[in-house]
Formats: C-alpha cells, structure tokens, sequence
C-alpha cells in the first residue's frame, strides 16, 4: 500500500478525496461507539497516504502507520470497555497523526518548483487538514477535561466538533457553539488565526501564481522542438 501511495507521484487530488471522505464520515456517523472506529479508520488512511504522497521518509511513514494501527486499536477497546479514556488516547493519537500529514503536506507544497493543479489541491488538503486537526484537539479536551466543553451543549458528539471547528477556522462564527472556558477558547483563537494566515498566504500565494495549461504548453513546444 505505501508503495502503491509513493507511485501516485504527489497525487494530492487523491488525498484531498480522502481527506474530505474522512470529514463527511465524521459529520454523518451518529454518535455511537463503533463509529469511532470508521471515523479513525477513514481519518488514519487519509493520513498515511497524505505523508507517502508527500514523499516523506520512509521511518516516518511507518511511524505513520503504526500511529493509524493504534488509534483503531484504542478505538476498539473504547467501543468494547465504553471507558473515555481509551477514546481520548485515541483523540490524542490521531492529533499527532494529522500534525504529521499536514507538516508533510506543506512542506511539499511550499516546496514546490512548479505550481500546478498538485500544488493547489495540496494547499487545499493543508486547509482541510487543519479543520480535522482541530476538531480532534476539540475531542480530546472535552474528553480529558470531564466538563462540557460547550457551554450550550452538554453532550456534544462528533458532527458537533467538526461544524464548530470549520466555523472557526473560516471565521463565520455563528454563535451557536461557544467553548466554555480554557483551553477551548485559546484553542479556538489559534485556530481563527491559522486558519486566516494559511488560507491568504499559502493558498491564496498558490492560485495566485498557477497559471493553467503551462505545463501542457510546455510539453507541446518540446515535442515541436525535438
């Protein structure tokens, strides 16, 4: 699987598809324990194939791997004891994993000699990544914390995480979920702010540069030439 994900060649397209999947199983499960193993199945696949199509080291990408095995497993033991704690390894875990996939993702993205239609569906990836992060981030707090994490909600689930998140990461800001009280509004703070400073510099510097059908136009004029 990892050398079939090191073949698609910076496919970021592809991760991208994965990535939203993810979110969309994320938003549409209903709060029950086995969902948690779909969610971190779905979330732990996008990951491993956003970092080898990255072309990231190879101990990192096993790392990677072994990181997707353990949430599953601790989503597992969640699913089978019902015990947070398991639930909230498994939170933290997958924080470390998306921290990876979405440094790798950037990195490759910002290092990039030619701007094309790869470099702006991993600038998106990067954006959509973050979103994911912060929502898991979210989890784990209320998770560890005890407390409600909302002040509106009690009980809060999955699909609640991830509307807030991407709320606050595009700054619209409803109204409709507060945090309610540290470090659920610092968190959400540094979230408002990344989310600004990726989506002008990085994504906005990618479309701004990429000029369409100029590595078409590239090719053409060698094959004419030779």
């Amino acid at each position: 699987m990892l050398r079939r994900a090191r073949h698609l060649n910076d496919a970021f397209g592809f991760v991208l598809a994965l990535v939203i999947a993810s979110l969309v199983l994320g938003a549409l499960l209903p709060n029950q324990v086995w969902a948690a193993i779909v969610i971190s199945v779905a979330v732990s696949t996008a990951s491993i194939f956003a970092m080898a199509g990255s072309h990231a080291r190879q101990v990192l990408i096993r790392s990677a791997l072994c990181l997707g095995l353990v949430t599953i497993v601790l989503a597992v033991m969640a699913a089978v004891s019902g015990d947070r704690f398991w639930l909230s390894a498994c939170a933290l875990v997958q924080v470390v994993l998306l921290t990876g996939a979405l440094v790798a993702v950037l990195y490759r993205v910002v290092t990039s000699t030619e701007i094309g239609s790869r470099a702006i569906f991993g600038a998106i990836s990067v954006y959509v990544l973050l979103g994911i992060l912060f929502a898991y981030t979210y989890v784990a707090v209320d998770l560890i914390r005890g407390g409600p994490f909302f002040t509106e909600v009690t009980r809060p689930n999955g699909s609640d995480f991830l509307f807030f998140s991407y709320a606050t990461l595009t700054t619209t800001g409803f109204g409709n979920l507060v945090p309610g009280g540290q470090p659920g509004r610092m968190l959400a703070g540094m979230e408002m702010m990344a989310g600004q400073i990726v989506l002008v510099t990085l994504v906005a510097g990618v479309v701004l540069h990429w000029r369409p059908g100029e590595s078409l136009r590239r090719r053409m004029a060698e094959r004419a030439g030779s």
